[in-house]
């Protein structure tokens, strides 16, 4: 049974930094993706199981993605957070596949195991 946790959201002014954080990650393809009131899910950042990382245009330069295999544990730095930014953000896995293809329009349809998501809020 898989079971993927995050946590480490909350309420941040523009500017600020949060690091989530995904318990249970696997070794294979995983990703952080978000989604706000009324818009579609997207993918925000992804991770090889081999640690190569992909990002949407949107948070490159300000959000990395990692993980810690001893730990089990995935995680989304986020920094220099916009408004824009504000979502539920929750961590998946792909079933079997290690390398992750990119960042594509419903990729989450392509992810088997979720998280519950954890909140994150950013004022201007």
């Amino acid at each position: 049974q898989v079971q993927l946790v995050e946590s480490g959201g909350g309420s941040v002014q523009a500017g600020g930094s949060l690091r989530l954080s995904c318990t249970g990650s696997r070794y294979t393809c995983m990703g952080w993706f978000r989604q706000a009131p009324g818009k579609e899910r997207e993918g925000v950042a992804a991770i090889d199981s081999d640690g190569s990382t992909r990002y949407a245009d949107s948070v490159k330069g300000r959000f990395a993605i990692s993980k810690d295999n001893d730990k089990n544990t995935l995680y989304l730095q986020m920094n220099s957070l916009k408004p824009e930014d504000t979502a539920m953000y929750y961590c998946a896995s792909r079933r079997w596949e290690r390398v992750c293809p990119g960042l594509y329009p419903a990729m989450h349809e392509d992810f088997t195991y979720w998280g519950q998501g954890t909140q994150v809020t950013v004022s201007s």
